[in-house]
């Protein structure tokens, strides 16, 4: 018998939903034509990108002519730093604040600006991955050009206080961008009563298609280009546009913002119950992020004298898809940067796992998990000359 497949790690991508697929199949090989041309099918598909363009605005309270449709998250975080950077640069700003544990699509973005002659301040998160606004406000200077903030950390889950962020920077005049990758479609964003510049989402993270994503840039505000070449995007972003991804990025996040009340309660039931499982079952293990403050479906745990990659493995084996922290540095051996950031030793970070659920998975899978690595923890520290040591043995 096929062994049934549990799939956890929702945070690196998630499924594409059958009615978003549904909204997408017809531009692949029926309505194909280039949004920029002037025949009937080409016009056709423009409506359908503007139709999706509305539909993302409407769901973190934008307007339309605010968002301009990108490859992704990283392009995105790429785009609105380096493009504030650029235009902020000429008035004689060249100073950026931002977190050291931000996604490596900002920490990236910000040394490669770094060796341009910026400078930048990486504020030091506490033991939850909690920044405050009064650590920004100490930060900012006359030449500061950006504050780039993520609204909920890929790994651990952690929830940023951004309205009061946004109401700073806002205040001081300086431009506030935030990486909300993770928390759109997930928890209610509101990008005027937050006060926020600029913001980051990417379509495969709330059930719609992958290399696809978008950029908010608060009217008034124009970044230099990142992409140059044709006139789309109202000549901001070049490229013909990703049809079928744009019109199955605006079904997904209406889809989202339609479910999120039951949805966010599902996934509470899921996450409070597999925290409280393992806590009460699984000796020396540590949640790491606020125990509250975070994304409703992520559970970022530690063990103790334990490899996450043997983890990894062994429930990969059971048939439970988990990650170590993000999916973009699966393939690095260092322990995770946001993990040492809230201060965990090497040792402990390395023995870290991410589980994180989504609308399809149930609380029968969340126990079945919970019970499995119950028994893939105790094997592990059985094999670890650490765990035997400790014992006495």
């Amino acid at each position: 018998m096929e062994q049934k497949i549990i799939y956890a790690d929702n945070a690196a991508t998630t499924p594409v939903s059958p009615s978003v697929l549904e909204k997408m199949l017809p531009f692949f090989s029926q309505s194909y034509g280039n949004p920029s041309s002037m025949y009937s099918i080409a016009r056709d598909n423009k409506e359908a990108v503007e139709h999706a363009r509305a539909q993302i605005a409407s769901a973190i309270n934008a307007d339309p002519n605010e968002i301009y449709f990108t490859a992704g998250g990283s392009e995105s975080d790429n785009w609105a730093i380096k493009g504030i950077a650029q235009t902020q640069s000429a008035r004689g700003k060249k100073h950026l604040i931002t977190t050291n544990f931000e996604h490596h699509a900002v920490l990236h973005t910000m040394e490669e600006l770094e060796k341009a002659g910026f400078e930048v301040t990486y504020l030091p998160v506490n033991e939850d991955g909690l920044v405050t606004a009064e650590q920004v406000a100490a930060a900012l200077r006359p030449e500061t050009a950006l504050v780039s903030i993520m609204y909920a950390n890929n790994e651990i889950g952690t929830i940023q206080p951004i309205a009061e962020i946004g109401e700073l920077c806002r205040q001081k005049g300086v431009m506030f961008h935030t990486d909300a990758v993770q928390a759109v479609g997930a928890i209610p964003i509101d990008v005027k009563a937050e006060k926020i510049d600029l913001l980051s989402m990417s379509s495969h993270k709330f059930n719609g298609p992958k290399g696809v994503g978008a950029l908010y840039i608060r009217k008034g505000i124009r970044p230099a280009r990142l992409i140059h070449g044709g006139g789309q995007e109202r000549g901001q972003r070049a490229g013909t546009e990703n049809v079928p991804g744009i019109v199955g990025m605006g079904q997904a996040l209406e889809n989202a913002i339609e479910t999120m009340e039951s949805k966010t309660a599902h996934l509470l039931e899921i996450r409070d119950y597999v925290v409280e499982a393992i806590e009460r079952e699984i000796p020396r293990v540590r949640l790491n992020g606020h125990r509250t403050q975070r994304l409703p479906g992520n559970v970022n745990v530690s063990f103790q004298a334990c490899e996450g990659e043997s983890l990894l493995l062994f429930l990969d084996m059971a048939g439970i898809c988990a990650s170590s922290g993000s999916a973009c540095t699966s393939g690095s051996l260092d322990p995770s940067h946001v993990l040492l950031a809230i201060g965990l030793p090497h040792e402990l970070a390395h023995g870290s796992i991410r589980l994180t659920f989504g609308g399809q998975n149930t609380l029968e899978e969340a126990r079945h998990i919970c019970e499995e690595l119950k028994k893939i923890v105790a094997e592990v520290r059985r094999r670890s000359p650490l765990w035997n040591e400790e014992k006495g043995a």
